[in-house]
């Protein structure tokens, strides 16, 4: 799972679970006191109805068959008390509605239940699907520690089309985050191809720029062999990074991507692409070539990645996130808590909260020795 994302099961949700558990046994207590303290004119019994109905959307099967016996049982210990006779027309059309509507509950508790299944093995599936295509990064990649935080926007999904990988290659560290174009199962495939270019390019590679070269061939490749695939006619913006062994520095090279933020103490600043390339999928419409940027990264630095799904953030008067004016604000901020401080902050400025798929990647130059 990426960091600061998924963990327990959110407590909340939980206790409302249990609410609703204990909600039918309410229901049969107050109906049963109600109507023992009432004159008979006001009767209460009918109401003993709900407590299947309501064990319904919480129980299994045989859970709400047994609140419907005690629904039953509590109707009649109540004839008891009153001294009905067994054969009273009210308490037999009392005791078959409460027959009929147990018997309806158990069936909506069944096809809940056969849902419930379906979907806990939908998202074991996804989990897994999450785990090939966007893989854990780990906490500390060489002399660097990392730092994620990815979202995805569609509800109840593990992925969406943002994307990240950072890997060890001998020499140094490549780093690479993107956004694909659109939404839905069309960004993840195209997420996926590009997640698969670069883990085949990213050792042998020269540089980034023939890095980069490979994912627009990748891309393009993938789209000959199946036609009919969206994933070729969608671009990403892609931001590519270096940080090679014994120097203090680092190399970028943008596709049209949004320009990291390098911070150093309370100075955070943009790094300065002077002529980013076109996004990955448009590079065919215009020479291709791309340009290197070097920046001085040395100990005590961090580094933050991101798409625009952080940066175009709006509030409710349509002013974009402050992200440099938080980093800054930040700057004491241990690294670790950073991605769950955006994150939390992120949703709580959105005016709808995060409607688009958000990735941030914190790479940091530790200051003391490791």
């Amino acid at each position: 799972m990426p960091a600061g994302q998924r963990g327990r099961p959110d407590t909340p949700a939980r206790t409302q679970l249990n609410l609703g558990r204990a909600l039918p046994f309410l229901v049969l207590a107050l109906t049963f006191v109600a109507d023992l303290l009432t004159p008979d004119r006001e009767r209460f019994d009918r109401l003993l109805v709900a407590a299947p109905a309501l064990a319904a959307v919480t129980w299994s099967v045989p859970g709400t068959i047994g609140i419907g016996a005690l629904a039953i049982g509590a109707r009649l210990l109540l004839s008891v008390i009153r001294g009905e006779f067994a054969a009273a027309p009210e308490l037999v059309a009392n005791l078959t509605v409460i027959a009929g509507v147990t018997a309806a509950a158990a069936w909506v508790s069944h096809v809940r239940t056969r849902y419930d299944q379906d979907l806990r093995e939908l998202t074991a599936v996804a989990e897994v699907v999450q785990r090939v295509v966007l893989r854990p990064l780990p906490d500390r990649l060489g002399r660097y520690d990392l730092h994620l935080l990815y979202v995805a926007a569609a509800a109840k999904a593990r992925i969406g089309g943002d994307f990240y990988e950072a890997v060890r290659i001998p020499g140094a560290v490549r780093i690479m985050l993107g956004d694909v174009q659109g939404k839905g199962l069309g960004a993840v495939e195209t997420a996926s191809v590009l997640l698969g270019s670069f883990r085949a390019a990213v050792n042998d590679a020269p540089d980034l720029a023939r890095l980069a070269d490979r994912l627009d061939e990748g891309l393009a490749r993938y789209g000959a062999w199946d036609p009919d695939s969206d994933a070729a006619e969608r671009f990403a913006t892609v931001v590519l990074v270096e940080l090679p062994d014994g120097e203090d520095t680092a190399r970028l090279l943008s596709c049209g991507h949004p320009a990291p933020l390098l911070q150093r103490g309370a100075e955070v600043e943009p790094v300065s692409f002077t002529d980013p390339s076109l996004p990955v999928n448009l590079a065919g419409l215009a020479d291709s070539h791309h340009r290197i940027e070097e920046v001085p990264f040395g100990p005590g630095d961090r580094l933050l990645l991101y798409t625009d799904g952080v940066s175009e953030t709006r509030d409710k008067g349509g002013t974009f996130y402050p992200l440099e004016l938080r980093l800054r604000g930040w700057a004491r901020e241990p690294d670790t808590e950073l991605p769950a401080l955006l994150h939390k902050d992120l949703t709580r400025y959105g005016a709808g909260g995060l409607d688009d798929d958000v990735a941030a990647l914190l790479v940091v130059y530790p200051a003391g020795p490791r």
